[in-house]
């Protein structure tokens, strides 16, 4: 079950990629299929990132995080 971490929603346009930078902004990124688009990040809030969670961009627009399951690994 996933956690909801952000408290900004963000409003998503269709030919981009939305994802959480290492910086803990969230990007957007053109797809292939979009030619006109540019990289640019996105929102003000910045998230801090733990060890051992995938980070996310939900359906609604927030951002949320998961534990990994390692299957043993660290």
């Amino acid at each position: 079950m996933a956690e909801r971490i952000g408290s900004e929603a963000i409003e998503r346009e269709d030919g981009y990629l939305y994802y959480l930078g290492k910086d803990g902004f969230v990007w957007r990124t053109p797809m292939r299929s979009n030619k006109r688009g540019r990289k640019a990040k996105i929102g003000s809030e910045r998230v801090r990132r733990e060890e051992g969670y995938l980070y996310f961009i939900d359906k609604k627009g927030y951002v949320a995080r998961s534990k990994m399951n390692r299957r043993g690994r660290r």
